[in-house]
């Protein structure tokens, strides 16, 4: 038996870039302060098994917006923040309120923000430009922290744009806005079409959710699925979640009511079986030295193992109880 060191699978599987950044599976949105105050609360209850984005375009009232920045500023400093896994959503990048948003978040707390979320480019021209306005301002305030940028989806221009989108390299997830996407089609696409069921069913949204899933994967970012407006509807908003997880390839989707945190969650977990079947996989391969293996009269190799490899990933981020030793083994960084 040979006497090399068992190599992680991070360093077995992948080459320098190829994996992509594990983000936790829920994004929950919120712009009110007092549901913005529970919703850390209930972050520093839970742990970090959801992101929390508070939100600074929607939320802000007109007119006040800086005084919403400067709120959004003191919640990122606040003890309930203490997993470091809250972002913030600022205006569009043509929107008079952009920049002043960036600068007050960055110079106010920029050490602190887990990612910023730039909605409604046009392009990925426009998308660039604001990328580059963020860096400067975070090279202007001195942030020592790296800051991941998110996207929303939700134009026509982003949408043929988004394989040179989610090519870009300081962009970490793409999200799809579906209503805002509805919207744009100036009533051609009728209502129904943004409940649970109809968002899966018109063709025309179903286009664009796959072909976000498939540009954010082909570059190995994170696809990150749109709301369920029902929040009170726990069994259609369940049946939506496994849909976006099993059929349409996110990873990621968005919460806008604590109801809906834990049923995405269960939604997007694996099985127990799942589990128990990608841990047997991933010892025996990593026993191996990662060499083919066969399993249940099954053959194995290194693209099989990156799948299950990726279901654990899964099953942690779920907060899906795993063997005690497996944690240490494969996830005590995190």
């Amino acid at each position: 038996m040979s006497s090399l060191p068992a190599l992680h699978p991070k360093l077995a599987l992948f080459e320098d870039g190829d994996a992509a950044t594990v983000l936790p599976v829920v994004d929950h949105y919120c712009g009110v302060e007092v549901r913005m105050r529970k919703s850390l609360e209930l972050q520093a209850e839970m742990g970090p098994v959801f992101d929390i984005t508070l939100d600074c375009e929607d939320g802000a009232p007109i007119g006040g917006e800086a005084e919403h920045v400067q709120l959004v500023t003191e919640l990122l400093h606040s003890a309930h923040n203490r997993h470091g896994r809250v972002g913030a959503r600022v205006h569009p990048f043509d929107h008079p309120s952009f920049e002043a948003d960036v600068d007050g978040l960055i110079a106010g707390a920029g050490e602190r923000l887990a990612f910023l979320m730039i909605p409604k480019p046009r392009s990925a021209e426009e998308l660039a430009r604001a990328c580059a306005f963020i860096d400067e301002r975070l090279q202007h305030h001195g942030t020592q922290k790296p800051l991941p940028l998110h996207t929303l989806i939700e134009t026509h221009g982003a949408l043929r744009d988004v394989m040179q989108i989610a090519a870009h390299p300081r962009i970490e997830s793409l999200s799809f806005g579906l209503m805002d996407f509805v919207s744009a089609h100036r009533g051609a696409i009728p209502r129904h079409a943004l409940t649970a069921e109809g968002q899966f069913s018109h063709p025309l949204i179903a286009r664009a959710k796959l072909e976000i899933s498939a540009a954010a994967h082909a570059h190995a970012k994170t696809p990150s699925h749109c709301v369920v407006t029902e929040f009170k509807n726990s069994v259609a908003l369940q049946a939506a979640a496994t849909r976006a997880a099993r059929e349409f390839g996110y990873t990621r989707m968005w919460s806008i009511h604590p109801n809906q945190i834990q049923p995405i969650l269960d939604a997007f977990a694996p099985s127990a079986a799942e589990v128990d079947e990608a841990l047997e996989i991933i010892q025996a391969a990593q026993a191996a030295q990662w060499a083919p293996i066969q399993h249940r009269d099954v053959l194995h190799d290194r693209a099989s193992y990156r799948f299950f490899w990726h279901l654990l990933e899964r099953a942690h981020a779920t907060g899906q109880p795993l063997p005690a030793e497996a944690r240490l083994a494969y996830f005590s960084g995190d």
